[in-house]
């Protein structure tokens, strides 16, 4: 296939839209997860399913209830007639009453911090029990891993903490017929997750918009002496929490095992890596502290043309790709052909699926025949690695949606698409870059890729 070509020119930043308002998930969003999830179980026989939840995992959670547990562990036991119980420690018990789907609650101190009161004349079982856990035939855990292994029985494998799941053995009878059910509701094929409607889609929006446009704000901000955390602090955006851990490194990362901004000094030639993200949305950004390549190491002065431009021709490619019903696979092959993995060395799905989390699941690998359907949010990622040579990233967020989805989101919610409008026609105007009309940008920086951090009207584009 012919490949576009990629040069380094003098165009117009992308706009930003700062003040945009969040948009909650409506009561109709929520019973329709709540069906979706039912469904699922009714397929798979299933008499109830159990949710786990903490901070980093608790998004399958979340998608029902509308919180996480925070600081503590939780449950969500969801029977098939409908009927849910939370089972949750002392500090989260107070959030019970606020659960988007309507539950009953269940104490566990045993969910709580450490050396907080157990008091309790009963067992995890116990408690288990008084939840519903008791004379089933078929129960499904949902954690938050899909184990996909070829070595594995991967139904039998469970992430969740030992404590939990043996409590949950002896709630059951022994008869009973535990499986791992997280692929129900994030599975790239047919978990309920994977597909949004549009409220959901302009609930996500707000995330991906306020990275995006955080990230535009501190790659203008880089400048030679400035620090790390004064570069990191224009990513805290309007007090959200965020869902990875936020980067802005200058030089080597990892010194010191530090993940952290920290009071490091940037540097003319520096390598530079920059992410942040919220629900629905990350970008994330590296290059070089210089204005040209004349300010580069003599090692890397081709940087330009062995790394940076055959990574945008990549990225582009994958963004004229996508639309809906195009093959996983396809998606795959495409790359490989682009960007050799042998010779760009990356190794993770060039693109998966977002939602609360960063990386819900990807339907982008090898022979994957799981078709990109109207709906699913996606994240470019491809992470190319060359030896000597920084990065080179443009991690964005991206929906698709059919004509149907799209006259719907158009109607419901016209600010937002006047924004995905006009991210479209910098994209196709400025940058060149012919995307399918199933593809709506949800971050503002779509395609914009500047490979010298320090000159900030270049970036790369297609002729």
């Amino acid at each position: 296939m012919p490949q576009p070509t990629i040069t380094l020119t003098t165009i117009k930043q992308p706009e930003i839209y700062l003040n945009v308002p969040s948009v909650g998930l409506n009561d109709r969003t929520i019973q329709e997860r709540l069906r979706k999830i039912l469904q699922g179980m009714a397929q798979q026989n299933l008499d109830s399913l159990v949710v786990y939840a903490d901070k980093e995992h608790g998004g399958n959670f979340e998608y029902l209830t509308g919180f996480i547990p925070r600081f503590e562990e939780g449950l969500l036991v969801l029977h098939k007639n409908g009927e849910a119980v939370l089972v949750l420690g002392n500090e989260n018990l107070k959030l019970a009453q606020f659960s988007r789907t309507p539950a009953k609650v269940v104490h566990a101190p045993w969910f709580s911090l450490p050396n907080q009161p157990m008091d309790t004349a009963l067992s995890l079982s116990d408690v288990l029990k008084q939840a519903g856990l008791d004379g089933q035939q078929r129960v499904g855990i949902a954690g938050w891993k899909l184990f996909t292994g070829n070595h594995d029985n991967n139904s039998s494998l469970f992430d969740i903490p030992t404590f939990i799941f043996h409590a949950l053995q002896a709630a059951l009878t022994p008869e009973c017929e535990l499986l791992n059910a997280t692929g129900l509701v994030i599975s790239a094929r047919n978990g309920a997750r994977i597909i949004n409607n549009a409220n959901e889609i302009a609930h996500y929006e707000y995330g991906a918009n306020l990275a995006s446009t955080a990230a535009l704000t501190a790659l203008n901000a880089i400048d030679l002496g400035k620090t790390e955390k004064s570069i990191a602090a224009l990513l805290a955006a309007e007090g959200q929490a965020n869902n990875v851990v936020t980067i802005a490194a200058t030089g080597d990362r990892f010194e010191n095992a530090n993940l952290y901004p920290s009071d490091k000094q940037i540097q003319q030639g520096d390598k530079f890596s920059l992410t942040v993200s919220y629900k629905g949305g990350l970008t994330s950004r590296a290059a070089y502290v210089v204005s040209s390549a004349d300010e580069l190491h003599p090692d890397v002065k081709d940087y330009l043309d062995m790394v940076a431009i055959p990574y945008y021709r990549a990225v582009v490619s994958w963004l004229e790709k996508m639309y809906v019903d195009v093959k996983g696979h396809e998606v795959y092959e495409l790359i490989e052909q682009v960007l050799p993995k042998d010779e760009y060395h990356w190794h993770l799905n060039p693109g998966h699926l977002v939602a609360d989390e960063e990386w819900l699941c990807s339907p982008i690998y090898p022979a994957s025949d799981i078709p990109l359907s109207s709906g699913m949010l996606l994240q470019i990622d491809i992470i190319p690695s060359r030896k000597g040579y920084a990065g080179a990233s443009i991690e964005d967020t991206v929906a698709l949606a059919d004509k149907a989805l799209r006259e719907q989101i158009k109607t419901d919610y016209p600010e937002l698409w006047q924004r995905i409008s006009a991210r479209r026609e910098y994209i196709s105007n400025v940058l060149n870059i012919q995307l399918h009309e199933d593809v709506l940008p949800l971050s503002n920086t779509v395609g914009y890729l500047r490979p010298y951090l320090l000159n900030k009207d270049l970036a790369l584009a297609c002729q």
